[in-house]
């Protein structure tokens, strides 16, 4: 190829940098979600900064967004993307700040090179190539931004969905509601034992009536909390255990024979109360009542 026509892209970028930028800008703002005066001034200086390093990158002859010179695009685009993904855009929205300068940068190279097609052509493939380049690298910075947002959130519903309860000075409770994974299984037991550390209790109480199914699966899940926390110095206890989860388990041959369980939470409380040297009080009623005594 001509090296004339190798750099007509560069030459056109630099020379009519103000009308593509304002032709650009028009489009964004034609195409795109209304948005403050902020968020337009904001636009506004990103989409200045980018195509100052693009048209910086293509002076330099280089037109592989890989390559060194590029590091500076590709942080813009990394931090544009991210915004634009914790705002709640789109994917088509973001790619759309990258594939809406391809018109007016063909209207650029059309007014420039119309006379000379061959010249026309190899200059518009070249944006177009480029900028497909750079709106897939958009595109993937965005999903995994993305992909962290869902992944953090998710961790935190985790978290927020296994709250540990204390019950009484030394006896917690953790009420499971839902399915039981081996992710979840790893956020609860590790939320119980630091209950367990922090608050030195002696009893922990496992609840699984919010629990639909108990699988083998599920069971060898509780059966290892358990064990956790005894190794910190807690008895454990598990309740919730319906008639037809008490079958699944005698069907399945898991074995929780050393593990004690109870039906409802206020059972397995009232057990740990006991296990502490508690005793349950009907207000009222006297010591010589409870021992079985009383007038003759």
């Amino acid at each position: 190829m001509n090296p004339d026509r190798e750099n007509n892209l560069a030459r056109i970028l630099h020379s009519k940098a103000t009308e593509i930028t304002a032709g650009w800008l028009e489009l964004q703002a034609k195409n795109g979600r209304r948005v403050s005066a902020a968020e337009t001034q904001d636009r506004t200086r990103t989409s200045r900064e980018f195509f100052n390093f693009l048209s910086s990158a293509v002076q330099h002859g280089s037109y592989d967004p890989n390559d060194a010179e590029w590091q500076a695009t590709r942080d813009l685009l990394t931090d544009f993307s991210g915004s634009r993904a914790k705002a709640g855009y789109s994917p088509s929205e973001t790619a759309l700040f990258i594939f809406s300068l391809k018109e007016p940068v063909f209207a650029a190279l059309q007014a420039e090179l119309g006379k000379d097609p061959v010249a026309l052509a190899a200059a518009m493939m070249q944006a177009s190539q480029l900028l497909d380049k750079l709106g897939l690298f958009t595109v993937e910075a965005f999903q995994r931004t993305r992909e962290d947002v869902i992944s953090r959130q998710q961790q935190e519903m985790l978290e927020l969905s296994t709250p540990v309860v204390r019950l009484w000075d030394n006896i917690l409770a953790l009420p499971l509601i839902g399915t039981l994974d081996s992710s979840r299984t790893q956020v609860v037991m590790q939320n119980l034992l630091e209950a367990i550390v922090a608050t030195r209790s002696d009893f922990a109480i496992i609840d699984i009536t919010g629990v639909p199914v108990v699988d083998t699966l599920v069971a060898q899940h509780l059966l290892k909390t358990v064990a956790a926390a005894r190794l910190m110095g807690a008895d454990c206890l598990i309740s919730g255990i319906r008639p037809q989860i008490a079958q699944t388990i005698i069907h399945l041959g898991v074995d929780l024979g050393e593990v004690t369980t109870k039906a409802t939470l206020a059972d397995a409380f009232s057990l740990a109360l006991k296990r502490g040297g508690y005793k349950i009080v009907k207000p009222g009623v006297t010591e010589e009542k409870r021992s079985g005594g009383g007038e003759r």
